[in-house]
């Protein structure tokens, strides 16, 4: 279910006839514009195991609106350009499941018909909630309109919430066309009355029904969306206010994601301030396409809005770290008013998300400090795995000033897990690419440490356990998380003091993504040649590596001819198996 909040503000739209070139790259990238309703660029599908995830015919625009119905003025206009040559399309199976979603046209009143999910099969539309919700609630005026439902304020007639304003999110059953839609539905009450217990994330109360529609009950945010604050501003943010809201933004995700919840909607119309008063907090809300995500699962289904999808969600594998691409996309819009990625069709926003860089070059970067153009650029990666998680981005120099508490980052579970079950050799390289850590990176890693609470310098797996039970959620049970404990079981009768954990808690694609990776890896290599190099065979490399007979030929270059040890390349590949980049530094 896509966004219910958004408002409908009239805009005025100037209009381009110049002639667009091919490389998405060359697209000229507009502000902001003065208003972005709900529907604009929102992606609200599941994927389409017909279609092939690249097809290189050209997209099928047909309209998804019905006869007769324009799309609103401030949407991405749907023009369709000559190309020299059909491009690759990525939208097309997106945008041919928004047309098998649309809903058909509203039917006269009376109970909701059963519908059939498109095999014969009759939708069961009832959820079990409540169906007393005009006993407990009157509604007030609407204050947002989505594709899926409307939300209106309301006032609680008993209860705890008597006379208390409250928000009331009505989603339509007769929408409900499909059984993909009713179990959205069914996910985003679930998540809501999952999560509980961050000051940054919408309260939920109750959940309704009745024949006609269902009844989400919330907290009422009455200080309007960010989108219009970034409007009022003149389309962007100084430094100093955009990371009171970034740290906002990332204390509630990195929240989210420990319990395992990957949200997949973030975007300025999903954070609301509680009041109009210009340091009122936010609240995340709208969880209509998020889903429950155990720590080594990945998802297929492309759902978002295109201008804040991550590039692994159109390539259909994904995670928690789709939802850092997308603060990365909000916290360039805060600094500098623009979308990073900009086209005048879904198709164009798709190959720039997946082809183009952001830019850093023109007004106002050369005035916005290196600290921050950093920070960007290890959210806007397109490699997931080279991305800081949320934990990790709240230690990053550009936000370490600010006051705020980092929260434990479930990326150590996954990283110690693996280093626990490493052989001695790949043990070895990382213990020495440790060693080579700079105080940016020990930050983050002491934050962590502290967070499970060591004894007398160490921690053992209960220390592990302790810190998920202190956080621990509907949600996380719901998805699985503790289950990552079972494969940590080697740490039982184990115990691991800062310098070793440094070494299981690193991971080797972050540090490649630092500018100083180079020097990173040299001083690594060195501590590796002192403790941990030894001689081995071509064949026991290939089995160290799990690589296959095939393979031997290119594993000669990684072991050196004059002492059979590891060279440095075979070194870099045994932490992470990918290619490092050129540099002028000679390892013999």
């Amino acid at each position: 279910m896509g966004h219910c909040c958004s408002k409908n503000v009239s805009a005025s739209v100037v209009k381009d006839d110049t002639t667009v070139s091919a490389a998405p790259n060359h697209l000229a990238k507009p502000p902001l514009p003065a208003a972005t309703p709900s529907g604009n660029g929102t992606v609200d599908v599941q994927s389409n195991k017909n279609t092939p995830a690249h097809s290189f015919s050209a997209s099928p625009w047909q309209s998804p609106y019905p006869a007769g119905v324009a799309p609103s003025p401030a949407m991405t206009p749907r023009r369709i350009f000559k190309w020299p040559f059909p491009p690759p399309s990525p939208a097309k199976p997106i945008m041919s499941a928004i047309l098998k979603r649309q809903a058909p046209p509203k039917p006269a009143k009376g109970p909701i018909p059963e519908d059939d999910g498109g095999d014969g099969e009759v939708l069961d539309k009832s959820f079990g909630y409540p169906k007393n919700f005009a006993a407990k609630y009157e509604l007030g005026k609407e204050v947002g309109r989505g594709h899926f439902g409307h939300t209106c304020c309301a006032k609680g007639k008993k209860g705890e919430l008597k006379n208390q304003p409250v928000a009331v999110k009505i989603i339509s059953k007769a929408k409900m066309t499909t059984a993909i839609s009713i179990e959205d539905v069914r996910r985003e009450v679930m998540i809501l009355k999952a999560l509980s217990g961050h000051k940054n994330l919408i309260k939920y109360y109750d959940a309704f029904e009745d024949a006609h529609n269902v009844y989400i009950v919330m907290e009422l945010c009455e200080g309007g969306e960010l989108l219009d604050r970034i409007l009022s501003r003149g389309g962007r943010y100084t430094e100093k206010d955009a990371k009171a809201i970034v740290i906002q933004i990332l204390s509630v995700v990195a929240f989210c994601h420990l319990q395992g919840v990957v949200h997949r909607d973030l975007k300025p119309e999903n954070f609301l301030f509680t009041t109009r008063d210009e340091d009122a907090p936010m609240k995340l809300i709208d969880f209509g396409l998020s889903d429950f995500i155990s720590p080594d699962q990945r998802l297929n289904d492309i759902v978002g809005s295109a201008y804040y999808v991550a590039p692994e969600v159109l390539h259909r594998s994904y995670s928690l770290e789709a939802d850092i691409w997308s603060i990365g996309v909000i916290t360039y819009i805060l600094l500098c008013g623009s979308r990073p990625f900009w086209a005048r069709t879904e198709s164009g926003i798709f190959r720039s998300v997946l082809r183009a860089d952001p830019n850093f070059d023109d007004s106002p970067w050369p005035g916005v400090s290196a600290e921050a153009k950093d920070f960007l650029k290890r959210l806007l990666n397109k490699d997931h795995r080279k991305r800081m998680t949320a934990a990790q981005a709240l230690t990053h120099p550009w936000l370490r000033d600010e006051n705020y508490s980092v929260p434990l980052d479930i990326l150590i579970y996954k990283l110690v897990k693996s280093y626990v079950r490493a052989t001695p050799l790949k043990r070895a390289a990382l213990k020495a690419l440790s060693n080579a850590l700079t105080e940016d990176e020990l930050i983050y890693l002491r934050a962590q440490f502290e967070l499970l609470e060591p004894k007398d310098g160490c921690v053992s797996l209960n220390n592990f356990k302790m810190a998920l039970t202190k956080n621990v959620t509907d949600a996380m049970k719901e998805s699985r998380v503790p289950d990552i404990l079972k494969l940590m079981e080697p740490l039982t009768y184990k115990k691991m003091n800062f310098e070793e954990f440094c070494a299981a808690a690193i991971s080797t694609y972050q540090l490649e993504a630092l500018e100083g990776w180079e020097n990173i890896a040299s001083t690594a290599f060195e501590y590796f040649e002192q403790e941990g190099n030894r001689v081995i065979s071509i064949e026991e490399l290939a089995q160290e590596m799990n690589l296959g007979q095939a393979t031997h030929s290119l594993l000669k270059d990684w072991v050196r001819s004059s002492d059979g040890k590891l060279s440095f390349l075979g070194y870099t590949k045994l932490l992470h198996g990918v290619t490092i980049r050129s540099t002028n530094t000679k390892h013999q």
